[in-house]
């Protein structure tokens, strides 16, 4: 692979990393916005990005990405480091500043600089493109960079009147922040209905609840996320959470849901930030088999598992075994796997 091939390989690689790390700050920050004009340009942009990410990716395989050990190492670090940035910004963005309106002007300036970041590498992108003689990447790059471009004018038109909504909560008292239309609420209310539904038909909607369940990944995180950055110690599902030891808390994660998890994730990292917690944490999270899976008691679940297919229960089995570890349900799982 020529030079100039191997180094434009390089700048995509990079670009793509970014913009899978974006998309997972996008999400973060839907979660906590409020309905109105700023979400709708969040959610809109998050369609964009994953578009993106979606065309760089393709014209790496166009390129030859895969067929050279050197760049595709390359293009996989650039991936996790973005990942990894992302996954690490996401709880940071559910705590700071002192109140919900805060929160989002302070999400909004940071999607300003990211808007920044992205015009730059892909303004790079094209140049590099263009010197070498890659007209399809030059292209990709323009138009890519167009839609940042687009991104951040909008984003800048709503910082004064995020500021305003600051002043009036802040100063005013005047909160216009509401939890209950924020993305992460709306998510919640639909995994809520979700929940209600597999609880009355577990037994004959067991294959329907698997394929609902992936229509809102993250749900219960989502919730618990917001819910522990506002909680005190008596919010959470552990009892003198303050007193106890790092090792004492450890050893109750198992028995959390998952928006318990995240609850105590959330209020652990605004306070002590102990790794023990919050590794330990990182370890046991995961999706529910389907929306509303904790809050159904060991006999619902074996219905479940009774009437569902072998998918059912190896998701109920591997979900059990890290966490609740009830061995009712475990043996419901083992016997259906055994007839599959």
């Amino acid at each position: 692979m020529k030079k100039d091939q191997q180094k434009v390989i390089q700048y995509l690689s990079e670009a793509h990393g970014h913009e899978q790390a974006l998309t997972r700050v996008l999400q973060s920050q839907i979660a906590m916005t409020p309905r109105g004009s700023y979400r709708t340009i969040l959610e809109t942009h998050l369609d964009e990005t994953r578009r993106h990410a979606d065309r760089i990716e393709r014209r790496l395989r166009t390129l030859g990405q895969g067929g050279n050990a050197i760049t595709a190492v390359v293009g996989v670090v650039q991936s996790v480091v973005g990942q990894g940035f992302a996954i690490a910004k996401t709880p940071l963005d559910l705590v700071r500043g002192s109140g919900g309106e805060e929160k989002v002007l302070k999400n909004a300036k940071d999607a300003c600089a990211s808007e920044a970041l992205e015009i730059a590498t892909y303004t790079a992108i094209e140049r590099l493109a263009e010197q070498v003689g890659d007209d399809e990447t030059a292209k990709l790059a323009a138009s890519i960079r167009a839609d940042e471009e687009r991104m951040l004018e909008r984003v800048l038109k709503e910082i004064p009147k995020l500021t305003t909504a600051v002043v009036r909560a802040d100063i005013g008292g005047r909160s216009s922040y509401d939890v209950t239309t924020t993305g992460a609420a709306d998510a919640v209310r639909e995994a809520g209905s979700v929940a209600r539904e597999t609880t009355r038909k577990a037994v004959s909607t067991a294959k329907r609840t698997t394929r609902q369940a992936r229509k809102v990944p993250g749900v219960a995180q989502a919730e618990g996320q917001i819910k522990g950055a506002v909680a005190s110690e008596k919010d959470l599902p552990i009892r003198s959470y303050d007193d106890l030891t790092a090792e004492d808390i450890a050893a109750k994660l198992g028995d959390l849901s998952q928006i318990d998890l995240a609850k105590v994730d959330s209020y652990e990292r605004k306070n002590q930030n102990r790794s023990t917690i919050t590794g330990r944490i990182t370890s046991l999270r995961g999706d529910e088999p389907w929306p509303g899976y904790d809050e159904l008691t060991a006999n619902d679940v074996i219905s479940a598992v009774n009437e569902g297919d072998e998918d059912v229960a190896k998701k109920v089995r591997n979900y059990e075994r890290s966490h609740k570890n009830r061995v009712s349900v475990l043996k419901a799982t083992e016997r259906e796997l055994a007839n599959a």
